[in-house]
Formats: structure tokens, sequence, C-alpha cells
């Protein structure tokens, strides 16, 4: 385990075990003086198949992602942490943390214990356990 982090990583999706991990992160990012990345994964299995509906509805769907994203740098710099950058990625959740970690140099990530998905949890697996598994970095899961 690293003792200074530089590149933080949370992963949100609106479930209380990740607004759990924001809180972790910020402190943890405020501790070590690192930036903090704070990204929600738009999961492209949700969305329709047809192209038109896909494009409105992930139209939709990013706004709102969006919105909750800099509420969430809004949140931080609440708690004086001002390096905060949000990310919205469109894909499979788990795979698209770790990419974005491996890509971004990330020393550190946090995520809930279960998200929004956790109903399929016993038929895709878990996003905490993927990224655990495959993260080329420490990970931190919250309950």
């Amino acid at each position: 385990m690293i003792s200074h982090y530089k590149n933080i990583l949370v992963a949100i999706d609106g479930s209380n075990h990740s607004e759990h991990a924001f809180d972790e992160a910020v402190k943890a990012a405020k501790r070590h003086g690192a930036k903090l990345s704070v990204i929600s994964i738009i999961n492209d299995n949700e969305l329709s198949t047809s192209a038109f509906s896909f494009s409105k509805i992930y139209a939709a769907e990013k706004e709102q992602v969006e919105k909750e994203l800099l509420k969430k740098v809004h949140d931080a710099s609440l708690k004086n942490l001002e390096n905060v950058e949000p990310f919205v990625e469109l894909g499979n959740p788990k795979e698209k943390i770790v990419e974005f970690a491996k890509e971004n140099e990330s020393d550190m990530i946090y995520l809930g214990a279960t998200g929004k998905g956790e109903i399929r949890l016993s038929r895709i697996g878990s996003t905490a356990a993927y990224v655990v598994n495959h993260a080329p970095c420490s990970v931190t899961v919250i309950r």
C-alpha cells in the first residue's frame, strides 16, 4: 500500500454505499493532497437497443449524471477540496472503472460494496469484486 496517494478515483452510482465511498475518498484526497477523479458509468446494457431510443435515453441519462457529478464537485469544494474532476463514461461499469484507473494512473480506488445493480448480482457478478481483482492499484470497498 502506498503511503501517499496522488490520484484517487471514486466511482459513484447514486447508491448509499457509493455516497459513503465518495465521503471517504474526499477525506483521503484532502489528507494526501491528491487529485480526486469522480466517475459515473452509464451502463449501456441497461439502455434500449433501438438506435433512436438509445440516443434519447442516453442523452437524458448523461444530463442527469452530469448534474449529479457537478453536485459532487460542489460538495467536495465545501469540504475544502478543490482538485476534483468529474467524468461520465458509457459502457460496462466494472470494466470502465478499471480501464479509467489504468489510463489515469490512479493509485487508489474507492467504491461502494454494492450499488444500484445489486439485484442482478447473482447473474452478472459484483462490480466491486471485479474491480478488486483487476485494478492496477489498491481498492477500498465501502459498506
